[in-house]
């Protein structure tokens, strides 16, 4: 079973495979281990990744990049809105009010949603696992920023299902990278012992994230996480291309905001220039050839210079360290480490801000690129049974809160509605109690193993002549965050005055808590819950379940999502039919090539200058074929041109294979027949070696070398009247078969073994007798004693050593 990590990033994506040597980052098919999280859609196929990438310029409109941040959002989503702004390519609005892309693909316009794009990308990254480790993958586990609403996880899982994986576990990144970085630490504090804090800073390419983590002995419990959704290494890449264009509007006079290509150009070496001034901090050039309007333009920037242009976002750095910091309730002295990873911490500016605030150096003993698909990797081999891995206890974080608001008797209908960010549970038919009271309501919501939410249960408590609480409208709500297939995480209760919103935040708690192997530690009910119970018992109360209607915006409907899956696949067949096409056409052009350059050397001699003319013409016509009407042709034309080339090729090919390989071959047979002659002139001589062959035998083996003698003689001369570009006489393969007929018809014969020959002793023993004393035991002749004289010189009884 393969047990996969995948990192799937806002610009690039890394997939981590673990094997028994450990944790692996694996190469696609360009031996790059990073896959640009890109999709290219063409009149024909998809090129997905690096092929995608290479394409950003050429086919702009087509070339989907940057999607990420469009997972469960409406199309009138002002973050989309503000997205759509930036992109080459066009969005639109999708039936379920969702924002998807427009694209020419196969020859028309098709609106893919933003599930289908995904999964067009993690289809790829699935192929590329299969690839690398030679068998199918399935299981796998996928990172997505710890501020993933409840909508965009499900939009998430999704584009899992229309990739055709199965997904263990959606993983914060956060989470990964505390788990990459504490499963191998073999110095972590005992459970009994004070935990280490350790901070970790995530600054990608769109976002930022931080968290704390504390650790103790094969446990890890997430303390505190916040982020910055909208900073990231893109935001400096941004500042840059606004300062340049500019310039070159006033240096130039160019808008390159309203050239596609040009801006893209812009951004990709920008973004070079961003990474060179973070180990150069001298001036640094920035040119572009043929840039707009067959301009060729340049310009110059330095590291103080780019700080300067970006103190604003830098700014932005300080407030979340404070923030997490808040919410951990620690001090800059309780943390014992801080680890970056991300592309953009590679800034020395960004680097710097950290450490100011924390006082101390940053730690980057991390892969800063690859360290969240390691650690999940290494959680799907913890989830996986295939899998035997150390221990490790993960107490993630859910940053969201959960909204209960009731309805008042104003309102349409009765009941209150729970809500988490893109979706909402409405409990239906709750009532006052008879005497006129507010009804007590348990509520159970579970969050499962990828933070999606969802209500299990809901009751009400109806009294019997009980009395009780009588304020207008109070509700008790018990909500068991629950992992969907283990026992409950947390538990909490909020009391919900009538018209009012309590947010209840989804925080581990010291009264029960579990971790990833369902372990658990329960609390003590409460006061409240045991008289509850009691009188639940005694019949005083009773429970009532309660129907929940629950109202999931932009989540796409069974129907749908199978129509993806099945589109998926299409598309799937359609890229490789289309690479099988490509492949025959390729096939041919270099044939063609192949073919004309060994025609002028190698194959120059196995060809009369007619028939050389005859051939390269056809050549140079099948060339020009390729380039004008042949150029795009079905799978079966291609293989048809090919086979018609090799009638005229393959003879000249022959010839010369024949020319290469006959001498050996014949070499190889007169050794043979040399050899065989020898063993018949010594049986001839009397020799002793082959006084055991049977003599008619061997007039047989005289009568076959006679013949093959012959044959090889005849063949050989008739070989060598012939010119090279004539078919030859004889083949290799007749040589060698000859060889082997010769090796099975002698071989037999004359290396037969000579018979046993009974030793007089042998014969004695079989008629009763002995030479000398036997071991009664054994029945073996008893060796000669040995002893040793003054001189240590080991001699037998009976002789003699003289020095």
């Amino acid at each position: 079973m393969s047990v996969v990590g995948i990192d799937l990033g806002f610009l690039n994506c890394y997939v981590a495979v673990a094997r028994s040597g450990g944790i692996e980052t694996i190469a696609n098919e360009y031996s790059d281990r990073c896959t640009p999280a890109c999709i290219s859609l063409g009149s024909r196929t998809r090129a997905i990744g690096n092929a995608a990438k290479s394409q950003i310029v050429t086919n702009v409109r087509n070339t989907i990049h940057g999607f990420k941040k469009f997972h469960g959002r409406s199309f009138d989503d002002p973050i989309v809105q503000t997205e759509r702004i930036r992109l080459p390519y066009e969005l639109q609005k999708m039936p379920n009010g969702s924002a998807g892309v427009k694209v020419r693909y196969l020859e028309e316009e098709r609106p893919f949603a933003i599930e289908q794009v995904t999964g067009m990308l993690l289809a790829k990254l699935k192929e590329t696992s299969e690839n690398a480790l030679k068998k199918p993958v399935a299981d796998c586990v996928i990172s997505i920023p710890s501020f993933f609403t409840d909508a965009e996880r499900r939009s998430v899982m999704a584009a899992v299902q229309v990739a055709g994986l199965n997904c263990l576990r959606l993983m914060n990144e956060t989470t990964a990278v505390a788990l990459a970085y504490g499963i191998y630490k073999q110095d972590l504090p005992p459970l009994d012992e004070k935990p280490r804090n350790v901070v970790f800073i995530d600054m990608g390419h769109s976002a930022y994230q931080v968290s704390v983590s504390a650790f103790n002995k094969g446990k890890l419990k997430v303390l505190a996480t916040t982020f910055d959704p909208y900073l990231g290494g893109r935001n400096f890449d941004e500042a840059l291309v606004d300062y340049f264009c500019d310039e070159f509007k006033t240096k130039y006079k160019i808008n390159v905001k309203e050239n596609s290509r040009a801006l893209l150009r812009l951004y990709q070496e920008c973004e070079k220039l961003k990474k060179l001034m973070s180990a150069n901090a001298s001036d640094l050039p920035l040119n572009i050839e043929c840039f707009m309007n067959d301009l060729d333009v340049s310009s110059k920037m330095n590291r103080a210079q780019f700080e300067q242009l970006c103190a604003s976002l830098l700014a932005r750095v300080e407030p979340p360290l404070k923030a997490v910091m808040e919410q951990a309730n620690l001090q800059c002295e309780d943390i014992s480490s801080i680890e970056v990873v991300g592309g953009a911490t590679r800034i020395p500016a960004v680097k710097e801000q950290i450490t100011k605030f924390f006082l101390k150096d940053i730690s980057t003993t991390l892969n800063a690129d690859e360290a969240v698909a390691r650690g999940c990797a290494l959680q799907c081999a913890i989830l996986s049974p295939a899998f035997k891995v150390r221990e490790f206890s993960i107490t993630d974080l859910v940053p969201y809160s959960i909204t209960l608001r009731w309805k008042t008797s104003f309102e349409d209908g009765t009941g209150f509605v729970m809500i988490k960010s893109g979706g909402s549970f409405i409990i239906q038919n709750v009532f006052p109690q008879s005497d006129g009271d507010s009804s007590k309501v348990k509520v159970k919501v579970r969050v499962n193993i990828h933070g999606i939410f969802s209500v299990a249960s809901a009751s009400v408590i109806e009294k019997h002549n009980l009395e009780g609480d009588h304020s207008d409208a109070a509700m008790e709500t018990e909500a068991s965050f629950k992992n969907e297939n283990k026992d409950e995480v947390e538990k909490m209760q909020v009391d919900q005055e009538e018209g009012s919103h309590q947010k209840c935040h989804a925080e581990h708690t010291p009264e029960e808590e579990i971790d990833h192997t369902g372990t658990k530690t329960k609390s003590t009910p409460s006061d409240k819950q045991d008289r509850l119970n009691q009188n639940i018992k005694k019949g005083k109360v009773k429970s009532i379940d309660l129907p929940i209607q629950s109202n999931l915006y932009r989540q796409l409907g069974q129907d749908l999502l199978n129509s993806y899956i099945e589109n998926e696949g299409k598309m799937i067949m359609q890229d490789k039919l289309e690479k099988e096409r490509n492949d025959a056409k390729n096939a041919v052009e270099e044939y063609v090539y192949d073919f004309r350059d060994r025609l002028g050397t190698v194959y120059e001699k196995f060809i009369t200058p007619e028939d050389l003319n005859k051939l390269s013409a056809i050549l140079d016509d099948t060339e020009n074929w390729l380039y004008e009407e042949g150029e795009d042709q079905p799978k079966q034309v291609y293989v048809d041109k090919l086979q018609e080339l090799k009638k005229y090729g393959q003879p000249i090919q022959m010839k010369y294979m024949e020319h290469e390989e006959r001498p050996k071959a014949l070499n190889d047979l007169g050794k043979k027949i040399q050899l065989i002659m020898k063993v018949i002139e010594a049986y001839r001589n009397k020799d002793e070696r082959y006084d055991h062959l049977d003599p008619a035998e061997m007039e047989e083996v005289e009568k076959y070398i006679s013949d093959a003698m012959s044959w090889l003689n005849s063949k050989m001369n008739a070989q060598n009247k012939l010119s090279l570009t004539q078919d030859p006489v004889v083949k290799v393969s007749e040589i060698v078969t000859k060889s082997k007929e010769l090796d099975n018809f002698c071989n037999p014969i004359i290396y037969k073994p000579k018979p046993k020959v009974e030793v007089a002793e042998d014969k004695a023993k079989a008629n009763g007798e002995h030479n000398g004393p036997v071991d009664g035991q054994s029945g073996t002749e008893t060796k000669p004693e040995t002893t040793k004289d003054s001189s240590q010189h080991t001699k037998s009884s009976g002789e003699m050593e003289v020095d």
